[in-house]
């Protein structure tokens, strides 16, 4: 390790020049997960679900980020980013960096995976290349199924441009009255409401060696352009042309002017329907200069905001094929394992006396041993954390159930496990986080059917997303009360468990307990709570915690003592956080980061961050999970939670780390790092320049697949 410098040359560790911009680094985590769908060791429809992935990130990327520069351009905001950029060199950046890389997603899908897909029975056809009793069944199938939803829009003084929803595709046609000879100009919205790609029946699929393959069919789109004429009977159609467009959907919203947060964000959620000013046009470099610029009229766009896209537009609904019965194309499957100590229960009953007789053998007796980690997928989350809450529904002895929701599935079982709670008698009091983005609607829905059976829900405090993940229980046992904690990096939400790579830690120490405790009295009082014996709260003391862990680093190597930091995040951005890490490296604090997505820090500057190391992985799930380690000179601290090292984390958001006790879960955790940090696999190394390099095996080396690793230990304790 270098040795402790024992004076520095003052240093502005606030210059723009040690800094990323943070929506180039964005675009450069979406650019890894566009590597993953053209590397040829990305199983075939996995590498189909990352183009659709690709797409999908990048349509909220228009709808939130660049939607927010063109705001702060039009009210001429000249503040500038942490590294120098004002809004508009921000938005010209943007463009320069995106148009290469979109050329190259739509050409991988036309020139590589179109022809891999077909070898392997799989054809997505273009119309002109159907034979004729192809042709026949899709124009039968239009006539039955797809023109009655149609709808046909003229565009004239009498008929002014319609509203074009956000998102959709659409077809701008031109026809001509054959006795004027004058031309018109027409939208048609391909619908939403019918699948984006038409199969043909298997006796009408292309054979191979006499057999029918697995799919064939065309975009709904062509199908729908070639037979235009029965939309416009006697006219003759000229030409037409699909386009696609991306509007604003964030939502603005003043809290402290609403007197019924969920009916002011009920509002808001039909302006985004509507959908704000369009901020992105799609279409195909073959479009005419007329057509072009007519939609650009229209929709007040300029050419800046024009991406061409030379073949389908609208990538995302790639995700269609991942439904097809063809293991042998996707990942292998895997199975989501019971922790050890969990496989003794018996499943959860219903039956309050069956609980009475196993009271020293159920979930809250395996807590009362000590505290347990999950890991999810790797672990199951149905049983584990549905698992804990189910039985709390139930237990007679539960007085009280208190959660935070953030986002949740369509289908949740907790939200049901909550209702059951609520008919059981048990107080049960949810706080849902109404301005979770896109998931608003969900969210409503939840809170209204929590309130109905007499859950006390509340919605966060003003100018704040509740953001952490998590659950206490109140038990009577004997002579006392206990309260059980969960405390997740992730949300509850079954369906993205499976996807996500998230930890949680279940434990009734009472000074956890204690804390949480006056967190919910935080979230639903009026607790100016700024103290916790243990866990870090933001916005309350979690900034001010991490900056005095990472000076208590710098001052261990000052006094000629080791410092080491590792920290697992999603996102880094944080000025000040950053500042502090370029002061401790030039110290000489060890320090590893495991970034999936955004990094503002420039790792390897000399005499600012030579001891830094920026690492992100991008695989078969999205890396999600939190981790937190500081030396602090043996006496070794780790943290889990949901927060990351942004503004929005710290200063913003209710949030939640907390500290972990039990050393072998301390240990696991170690380990969990020490496996990431040696993926040469998944695993991409972020250069000074904001470049990533992805990492290969040497030679004489194995390959090590980090999230591969870990499902094989998960593994063992199935037997």
């Amino acid at each position: 390790m270098p040795k402790p410098k024992k004076s520095e040359t003052p240093l502005n560790l606030n210059d723009p020049q040690y800094y990323l911009n943070r929506e180039l680094s964005w675009l450069e985590f979406n650019n890894r997960v566009l590597h993953e769908a053209c590397d040829i060791r990305t199983p075939l429809l996995e590498r189909l679900k990352f183009l659709a992935i690709f797409s999908s990130n990048l349509d909220e990327f228009f709808m939130v980020r660049v939607a927010g520069l063109k705001q702060q351009v039009e009210a001429k905001v000249t503040q500038l980013s942490p590294d120098g950029r004002t809004p508009q060199q921000q938005l010209d950046d943007i463009r320069s960096t995106l148009c290469p890389v979109v050329a190259k997603q739509h050409q991988h899908f036309e020139q590589e995976l179109r022809p891999l897909l077909a070898k392997q029975g799989i054809h997505i056809l273009d119309y002109i290349d159907l034979n004729d009793r192809q042709r026949s069944y899709l124009d039968g199938y239009f006539e039955e199924q797809v023109f009655p939803v149609l709808t046909p829009l003229a565009v004239d003084p009498s008929h002014p441009f319609p509203y074009i929803s956000n998102l959709s595709l659409n077809l701008a046609v031109v026809v001509k009255n054959p006795e004027t000879e004058e031309e018109f100009f027409a939208r048609v919205k391909v619908p939403s409401v019918l699948p984006r790609f038409l199969p043909l029946p298997p006796e009408l699929r292309i054979q191979d060696n006499g057999k029918p393959t697995h799919w064939t069919g065309v975009p709904l789109e062509q199908a729908i352009a070639h037979n235009l004429e029965s939309l416009f009977p006697g006219m003759n159609i000229q030409e037409y042309h699909p386009f696609r467009i991306t509007r604003d959907a964030d939502l603005v919203l003043e809290e402290d002017e609403a007197d019924d947060l969920l009916l002011a964000i009920e509002q808001e959620l039909r302006k985004r329907r509507m959908g704000g000013s369009p901020v992105r046009l799609e279409i195909q470099p073959q479009t005419p200069e007329p057509v072009r610029s007519r939609l650009l009229q229209d929709l007040d766009l300029t050419d800046s905001d024009v991406y061409e896209v030379d073949g389908l537009l609208g990538l995302r609904d790639l995700m269609y094929f991942m439904a097809l019965p063809l293991p042998e194309l996707k990942d292998p499957p895997r199975q989501s394992v019971v922790p050890l100590r969990l496989q003794r229960l018996r499943e959860p009953s219903l039956d309050p006396e069956v609980l009475e007789v196993d009271e020293g053998n159920d979930f809250f007796a395996v807590i009362r041993e000590k505290d347990l980690l999950v890991h999810h997928p790797y672990q199951s989350f149905t049983a584990t954390v549905v698992r804990f809450i189910t039985h709390a529904a139930h237990d007679p002895n539960v007085l009280a159930i208190k959660m935070t929701l953030y986002r949740t599935s369509g289908d949740s079982p907790i939200v049901n496990a909550l209702i059951a709670a609520a008919e059981n008698g048990k107080q049960v009091s949810v706080l849902v986080e109404l301005k979770a983005r896109f998931d608003e609607e969900n969210n409503i829905y939840w809170a209204r059917r929590l309130e109905r059976v007499g859950v006390h829900v509340v919605y966060g405090l003003v100018g704040l997303k509740t953001h952490c993940k998590t659950v206490m229980v109140v038990r009577r046992e004997k002579d006392r009360m206990r309260r059980y904690v969960h405390i997740g990096t992730g949300n509850y939400n079954p369906k993205t468990a499976r996807l996500y790579t998230d930890l949680g830690l279940f434990s009734c120490r009472e000074e956890l307990g204690a804390d949480i405790t006056d967190l919910f009295n935080f979230l639903t009082g009026y607790s100016r709570q700024k103290s916790y014996r243990e866990v870090l709260v933001a916005p309350v003391n979690m900034r001010d915690r991490f900056l005095a862990l990472i000076h208590r680093e710098i001052e261990n190597v000052q006094n000629g003592l080791s410092g080491r930091i590792v920290v697992k995040v999603n996102s880094l951005v944080d000025p000040q956080i950053i500042a502090t890490l370029y002061e401790a490296s030039r110290i000489g604090v060890q320090i590893d980061l495991i970034v999936r997505g955004i990094c503002c820090l420039r790792p390897g500057l000399k005499d600012i961050s030579e001891n830094i190391r920026v690492i992100s992985i991008v695989g078969r799930f999205l890396e999600h999970s939190r981790i937190y380690y500081f030396y602090n000179n043996g006496q070794e601290e780790i943290f889990i939670g949901s927060a990351d090292w942004m503004r929005r984390n710290l200063d913003r958001r209710v949030e939640v780390i907390i500290p972990v006790k039990d050393l072998d879960i301390a240990k696991d955790l170690q380990e969990i790092l020490g496996i990431m940090l040696a993926d040469n696999r998944q695993a991409w190394e972020l250069q000074p320049d904001g470049n990533y390099i992805q990492r290969r095996p040497c030679e004489d080396c194995p390959e090590a697949n980090s999230q591969k690793t870990l499902m094989n230990m998960a593994l063992p304790s199935i037997n």
